[in-house]
């Protein structure tokens, strides 16, 4: 049976905020699952709908009486559910109405968060609902007790759990929150889009928000070490509160005129930027506040473009990196083996070997068409079984 011949089901997508462009994630579940028949239930309607969805806005002005309503029905959800953020009254009759209305088979909701929202209404509706665990949601979410206990109440209700790394699922586990229909599928790539271009010898790239937690200047500092006195060269990508700090630390590190920083640019400039890489850095950190990665994005895309990966032993990130084969990887806050990686990088005699090892993991593994497809048919199967049991 082709995907075509595959049954589709018209899915409800639950997110925060929408839309917001660098969700690329929810974005393509958003325009292509199942076929792109779709709705959209966010918390928080930011204007712009570029998918022309039909979409419900769960954090809309109250009505009064749901005003009133409000602090018994969320502390009574707190004591019993863990979260005080499920939908009560009015607002709760119009969701289900609305879910009724479009024709809503299957509930998606991106991240964890968001399925303690909608995950014990869609049993009360007979909706198969199914969450995907992405990072912060499976990481930081996870030093709050309120939340654990929530996460606990919440699993048994749902159909099916994805995430994009199995480091996610072992930290849920080891705060007691499992699921017995629990799949890896990261987020992927368009490997049809981000391809290898011309590699530019020496040429690294570093893609992020200049913050503490994206150790910009850690970054910084290993290859000032690693490239002074070489043929190489750091481009940044990203704008951010270390931005001004980072520039005038490559003066002081002398290698200012090695060191490109562009500020934050659209996502399709950073693909170009990409294309012609050689070397992508990225020193992922676990934040003091305990939040994670997932498997981000970023590098999925830089194995897609060839880029060979220097990175951390963080979350996901050895999942998609194998050592000496397509990348290496140091641990957290290793500044001198960051350094010691990227020389490494620089001192290969054919780079080109580890390029083209990246661009295959990334095809055999982060092809986004792929993943999509695997998702849809968990569902599949899924709905199939509870039709059965009917």
């Amino acid at each position: 049976m082709s995907r075509l011949e595959k049954p589709l089901y018209k899915t409800c997508i639950v997110t925060s905020d929408y839309h917001v462009p660098g969700e690329t994630f929810i974005n393509r579940h958003i325009e292509h699952i199942f076929g792109g028949d779709t709705v959209v239930l966010c918390g928080r309607f930011n204007g712009k709908n570029p998918y022309d969805k039909p979409l419900f806005e769960r954090r809309a002005k109250l009505s009064l009486s749901d005003k009133v309503l409000a602090p018994l029905a969320m502390g009574w959800n707190a004591l019993t559910e863990g979260t005080g953020r499920l939908p009560f009254g009015n607002n709760k009759s119009r969701l289900k109405q609305w879910l009724h209305d479009q024709g809503v088979e299957v509930i998606l909701a991106e991240f964890g968060t968001q399925a303690l929202v909608v995950a014990k209404l869609a049993n009360e509706m007979n909706l198969p609902v199914f969450t995907y665990f992405r990072g912060t949601d499976a990481s930081r979410a996870l030093t709050s007790a309120q939340r654990v206990k929530s996460y606990r109440k919440m699993m048994p209700r749902l159909d099916g759990v994805f995430s994009v790394s199995q480091f996610l699922l072992d930290n849920l586990a080891k705060h007691g929150v499992t699921h017995p229909n629990s799949h890896v599928v990261p987020s992927g790539v368009d490997v049809r889009r981000f391809v290898p271009g011309e590699k530019v010898p020496g040429s690294c790239l570093a893609v992020g928000r200049m913050v503490d937690k994206k150790a910009p200047q850690v970054t910084l500092r290993a290859f000032a070490a690693a490239a002074k006195g070489r043929e190489a060269h750091l481009t940044f990508i990203g704008d951010g509160p270390l931005l001004e700090p980072s520039k005038a630390l490559a003066a002081e590190l002398g290698v200012a005129e090695q060191v490109t920083f562009t500020g934050a640019l659209p996502h399709e400039e950073v693909r170009k930027q990409l294309l012609t890489t050689e070397t992508f850095l990225q020193h992922s950190i676990t934040d003091k506040n305990g939040n994670t990665e997932g498997l981000p994005t970023a590098i999925q895309e830089a194995l897609a473009a060839g880029c060979i990966t220097v990175s951390t032993q963080h979350a996901g990130i050895p999942e998609a990196v194998t050592e000496g084969e397509t990348g290496f990887l140091v641990p957290e806050w290793d500044e001198a083996g960051f350094a010691g990686a990227i020389s490494k990088v620089l001192d290969l005699p054919d780079r080109a070997a580890m390029s083209r090892a990246a661009r295959a993991t990334a095809e055999e593994k982060f092809d986004n068409a792929i993943l999509l497809g695997k998702v849809e048919d968990e569902i599949r199967r899924v709905v199939a079984l509870r039709e059965c049991a009917a």
